[in-house]
């Protein structure tokens, strides 16, 4: 079939699906209906503030936010995530239309839509739970967190040592040197486009050699700050290595033993309702030492630290411990296993580590105390938990982001924390009291 006849076929389905009724084909109780009563629910005078257009100003008029953030709810709870999909799908699937009501839309305000607006996610998800709070259906008395691994928009081909980076770098300014006499000496010498098209590209590997440059730095600092006190592992690791198509993406190792670009999610999670109550986005390898961060993002969000912890073996430290009891917005109680002593040390390093311990504060002793009994350990079995939240987050999408940078692989993280919060909710109202 040629491509005139495809557009003809299109025009025809569309002509007919305009005949169509929506409102008969997607029933009461259907998920659009659902994630269109909760979008109907939320205060969204801040993504209608941010519309450039206005009425009586020439330009087509925007889409409804409203509309957008409708759509893009219900693709990540359908596991659809590419724009083009979704404006697809906006055409000719009768639930995605009726959500859309007949707007006009295409791919690339999709794809802006759904990266631009990370801070009013980020409250949404907060006065979303908060309201959750108030209806007795959450409770932050009890709180599981955990760190899952999920693949960047970045091959292991595009990561590169600092001598590649000099010489990429080298390369483009010769290019653009070379582009800059051509003009000079001889200004019919190339057609404008041409010129200006290589220019741009010439810049734009520029810039991205710049940030992967930064972020080798930063890498290298790291690196550096470790070997003060890990030495001899460091010395074992070969030259960092940074992505040019998205330098804040970092080799990891999976689960299953292969390393991958990737980013580092920090969930956290009311485990028995199965709310995501707070999410971050991370470059680290590792989960240690971010018990802290966590409990202060909480704190931050919702006013008040959570009174149980459930947190992976190193998740915190035996300081981070002893400062959480004390915690200004209210003790915090760590379930947590003990890492595992080496037993095949000599007799001496055996007294100095019960020197150790004597010395530890009350209320690190108390946690070693508590996790070696059966209540404790009863306890810290509701951390399983939230692996059934990561898993239906992977199947749905959350294995793979597939934008790049920190900042927009936060947005496709609350997305996902929005769209669970959205169902779970929806179940536990459902139930019968």
């Amino acid at each position: 079939m040629s491509s005139d006849a495809r557009f003809i076929q299109a025009d025809r389905t569309q002509a007919q699906w305009d005949f169509v009724d929506l409102e008969a084909l997607v029933p009461s109780d259907h998920r659009a209906r659902i994630v269109m009563s909760f979008v109907e629910s939320l205060d969204l005078s801040q993504l209608y503030e941010a519309i450039k257009a206005r009425e009586g100003e020439p330009g087509r008029p925007p889409p409804d936010p409203a509309v957008l953030l409708a759509l893009w709810l219900y693709a990540t709870i359908e596991g659809v995530g590419s724009a083009r999909q979704l404006e697809r799908l906006a055409r000719h699937d009768p639930a995605y239309r009726w959500i859309a009501g007949g707007v006009p839309l295409n791919y690339h305000g999709l794809a802006d839509f759904r990266v631009a607006h990370v801070e009013v996610l980020d409250r949404l998800l907060t006065e979303s739970v908060t309201a959750l709070i108030a209806e007795g259906v959450v409770s932050l008395a009890e709180i599981a967190v955990d760190g899952t691994k999920v693949r960047a928009n970045a091959s292991r081909e595009s990561f590169k040592r600092g001598s590649r980076l000099d010489r990429i770098e080298a390369a483009v300014e010769q290019r653009l040197a070379a582009l800059k006499a051509e003009t000079e000496s001889d200004p019919e010498a190339s057609s404008r486009r041409k010129r200006a098209a290589q220019e741009r590209g010439s810049r734009e590997v520029k810039e991205r050699a710049e940030r992967a440059r930064a972020a080798l730095e930063r890498m290298r600092a790291e690196k550096a700050k470790r070997e003060k006190t890990h030495a001899k592992d460091e010395a074992k690791k070969s030259e960092p290595k940074v992505s040019l198509s998205d330098p804040q993406a970092r080799s990891m190792r999976f689960p299953d033993g292969a390393i991958r670009p990737a980013y580092n999610a920090q969930i956290a999670v009311a485990p028995r309702p199965g709310i995501i109550v707070a999410v971050e986005m991370t470059d680290r390898r590792n989960d240690a030492g971010l018990a802290m961060p966590m409990v202060d993002q909480l704190v931050n969000r919702y006013g008040k630290a959570p009174q149980t912890l459930l947190i992976d073996t190193r998740y915190a430290t035996a300081e981070d411990i002893a400062t959480l009891s004390e915690h200004a917005a209210g003790p915090v109680k760590v379930y947590t296993p003990p890492p595992s002593d080496r037993q095949d040390v000599k007799p001496e390093t055996l007294v100095r580590r019960a020197r150790a311990r004597a010395r530890e504060p009350d209320s690190v002793k108390e946690w070693r105390s508590r996790m070696a009994t059966q209540a404790g350990t009863d306890v810290y079995a509701r951390r399983k938990l939230i692996e059934r939240i990561n898993a239906n987050l992977k199947n749905h999408g959350f294995g793979f982001i597939p934008v790049r940078g920190l900042i927009k692989a936060a947005a496709v993280a609350l997305w996902h924390a929005l769209a669970n919060n959205l169902l779970a909710a929806h179940r536990l109202r459902s139930r019968p009291t």
